[in-house]
């Protein structure tokens, strides 16, 4: 590698930043360590990207200087920025994290790892492969929590410069920007960062809707604005007359996915939304605060219900702000926001503000808060993901408990509780304490008895009556909706009923594998690996877990074979070889009846379509000999279940092109897709579907705000090219994020 030390800007293949042309200019001048710790970061990975280029053509170390600019200009430390100009290197250079250490040192080190992809590794899906990068950037996170700002960073100048790529890539980085860097970023408090990975999100992810607004709030710019001066006018001089010395008063523009979300929420067209900007006030005291309050009604009528105190009563991310919604100037509602500058500060900045702004002293936000409080959220998550082992349940989680907005409860003490929207009393009880949920014996709701199952309301005085008897009913399960009280439901259960889910499991085992192999086979070697592999500390722990459900037969079986195998000596017998014979769901069991039979290869005999893989006509096939009297199971080449099983067993067959029973056979695919959520999406699927003489045996859909839909489709196909050819033609539709078929087998 070229180590020459570079600082002039006019040696570099793209335009410098002038910040940065600054720094380098300084650092031939001085020996600030801060400064040369940014300059030889930059110098390293301008050496390292040297000949990479993004997909727009332009140099790939303008990306790396760009995050770097972002994270100076959240008042990052030398550390951060340094970090902002590495987080690739790892990744897409030979370069190690122990190198990143070695020249820049530990604090650089940490954040770089925390942020990298484990792009190196080998996952068996996208999903665990998602999964286990946020597990990792928040275990990171709660090391140093400026982890997941250079992540923000990262992410935000990705969506300014997505148009080059591929539209479904496109839509993939938006939506998952949508699902959890934009909440995390709204956690953090960081507003400035959460608006704009919004509105980019909604560029990608609705186009035509995102042009729409973006024309329709243009077109109404200069009235708004007028109207807005006059407010601020009347409400700078009411000011000015009773003393108070304002910072600053201007007007606030709503942005175009908050119009968008509103009009979603309400129900409403555009015309219908009013306050498509508001004012902001921002004054020097708490005390001023309020009495600007009294000022701005006084000016105007306020509208009952929307007013919101967040200086009395801060967000989980420590905003604050006093909220008041009056009729204004021609009478349309017009949302009053009142702040200090420090307050300001933390809406903008979040967790940044006392970087940024440490000069002024730190904020009160810095000064009262102790770091567990200002992290509660991020605690709560860690908590809960140690026990989501399910790739796909953690990622429905991790996007649940970011997503929604919070509501505050108070205990009898007055002590604030926050809890996701639509809890209850038993998630109550558990954020308390497990015990206190274990022992729940009912709860008072502003001191009258309520049921378990009521949603909890902003305000709510919720008093939990325990009792040594009383334990957690898996009932609670239907309405709980934090990650921490259902896990802490369910391990209650697990542990209560341990002994009859190890005995569960054991005759499930006995079923598959025979009686006579099972109490050896729980005693090796190859099980103890397998308890490891699925994340238990021991054999009984897995059987807890297999015969209550967190795991699946077809997982341990699967992952046995492949223990078993890789253990064999090569070309050798060993004294144990139990044979697992493959786990398939009996589907239209037959008897061959020579050419009418659609199955070439397996004359006079007993056959069956596996249902771990679902095969279809035109798709490459293999026969098993299997041990009941379901006689051959047929799976596709490649299955799992057909993997380790010995040869002689194996037989080979094909499907029978010249069927002479005069009418196409079917046979089952099950095929999950994700689409933009809007009114008739099924219906166009549906409608492609019955183009191709496809019959949908059944139809499921799954749907939640700010998230894509999933449909769940049973659908009966001839052979494997109507098959692709219908995945084709809703593929193509405008609102499709992703189509896949599943079988069983993508569970193991």
């Amino acid at each position: 590698m070229n180590s020459t030390t570079l600082t002039a800007p006019e040696q570099f293949q793209f335009q410098v930043p002038h910040w940065l042309q600054e720094c380098l200019l300084a650092e031939e001048k001085g020996n600030n360590e801060d400064n040369h710790l940014v300059c030889s970061a930059f110098q390293f990975a301008y050496q390292l990207h040297e000949g990479q280029y993004r997909k727009s053509g332009e140099p790939y170390i303008g990306h790396p200087v760009a995050v770097a600019g972002l994270l100076r200009d959240l008042g990052g430390d030398s550390a951060m920025i340094a970090a902002g100009f590495l987080h690739d290197v790892v990744e897409d250079t030979e370069t190690t994290i122990e190198e990143i250490e070695e020249r820049f040192g530990a604090e650089v080190r940490q954040l770089v790892e925390g942020v990298t992809k484990l792009s190196k590794f080998n996952f068996s899906s996208k999903t665990e492969r998602q999964a286990e990068n946020f597990r990792r950037m928040f275990l990171a996170m709660a090391k140093d929590i400026r982890v997941i700002v250079v992540k923000l960073a990262d992410r935000l100048h990705n969506m300014r410069t997505l148009q080059p790529l591929r539209p479904e890539k496109q839509k993939r980085i938006a939506l998952e920007t949508r699902e959890i860097f934009a909440p995390l970023a709204n956690r953090l408090g960081i507003g400035c960062f959460k608006w704009e990975l919004e509105d980019l999100s909604f560029k990608y992810l609705e186009p035509e809707a995102y042009r729409k607004i973006q024309g329709l709030v243009a077109e109404k710019r200069v009235d708004r604005e007028a109207r807005l001066e006059k407010v601020i006018e009347l409400l700078r001089e009411r000011l000015r007359k009773i003393g108070i010395n304002v910072f600053e008063v201007k007007g606030r523009p709503k942005h175009l996915y908050g119009i968008y979300h509103k009009m979603y929420r309400l129900q409403k067209e555009f015309t219908e939304i009013y306050d498509l900007a508001g004012v902001r006030i921002i004054v020097n005291t708490n005390e001023e605060c309020y009495r600007t309050l009294a000022v701005a009604h006084d000016a105007f009528k306020p509208i009952p219900g929307r007013f919101k105190d967040y200086i009395g009563l801060p967000k989980p991310n420590r905003y604050q702000s006093l909220h008041t919604t009056v009729v204004g100037l021609h009478g349309r509602p017009l949302e009053i926001q009142i702040r200090t500058l420090e307050m300001h500060q933390v809406a903008e900045y979040g967790i940044a503000a006392h970087w940024k702004y440490k000069e002024t002293g730190g904020s009160n936000f810095t000064k009262s808060t102790s770091e567990d409080e200002k992290f509660t959220w991020l605690r709560q998550l860690l908590e809960w993901q140690k026990e989501l082992k399910d790739s796909q349940e953690y990622i429905d989680s991790l996007k649940d408990n970011l997503f929604e907005d919070d509501v505050y409860v108070f205990t009898p003490k007055g002590d604030v509780i926050a809890l996701a929207q639509g809890a209850t009393a038993v998630d109550f009880a558990y954020r308390i304490h497990t015990e206190v949920g274990n022992h729940m014996k009912g709860a008072r709701i502003n001191g009258r008895w309520s049921v378990l199952d009521t949603p909890l309301k902003n305000g709510d005085i919720v008093e939990i009556v325990t009792s040594k008897n009383s334990h957690p009913s898996l009932d609670w399960l239907n309405f709980a909706v934090t990650p921490s009280a259902r896990n802490r439901i369910r391990q209650w259960y697990k542990r209560s009923h341990r002994d009859e889910n190890v005995a569960r499991a054991q005759k499930l085992l006995e079923k598959e594998l025979g009686k006579s192999s099972l109490e050896a086979l729980l005693k090796s070697d190859p099980m103890q690996t397998v308890a490891g592999r699925c994340n238990y500390q021991n054999v009984e722990d897995l059987l807890a877990a297999l015969g209550y459900g967190e795991i699946t037969l077809n997982q341990v079986v699967n992952k046995l074979r492949e223990e078993i195998k890789a253990q064999q000596p090569p070309e050798e017998e060993t004294e144990f070889q139990p044979e697992l014979p493959p786990q398939t769901q009996a589907k239209d069991i037959k008897s061959d009846r020579g050419d009418r039979s659609p199955i070439i290869g397996i004359e006079g005999m007993v056959y069956y379509v596996a249902g771990c893989c679902n095969p279809v006509p035109g798709e490459p096939i293999i026969g098993i000999v299997t041990r009941s009297a379901k006689g051959i199971s047929i799976h596709r080449q490649g299955c799992p279940n057909v993997e380790g099983v010995p040869g002689e067993r194996l037989i080979p067959v094909s499907w029978n092109r010249s069927n002479a029973n005069g009418r196409p056979q079917t046979y089952p695919v099950d095929i999950q897709i994700e689409a933009i959520d809007r009114v008739g999406v099924l219906r166009d699927i549906l409608a492609r579907l019955s183009d191709e003489n496809i019959n949908v045996r059944n139809a499921g859909v799954k749907t939640s705000f700010g998230k894509p839909a999933l449909i769940f489709l049973s659908v009966d196909v001839t052979d494997r090219q109507q098959l692709e050819c219908s995945i084709k033609k809703i593929r193509n539709m405008c609102d499709i994020l992703n189509i896949r078929r599943i079988t069983e087998a993508d569970n193991l």
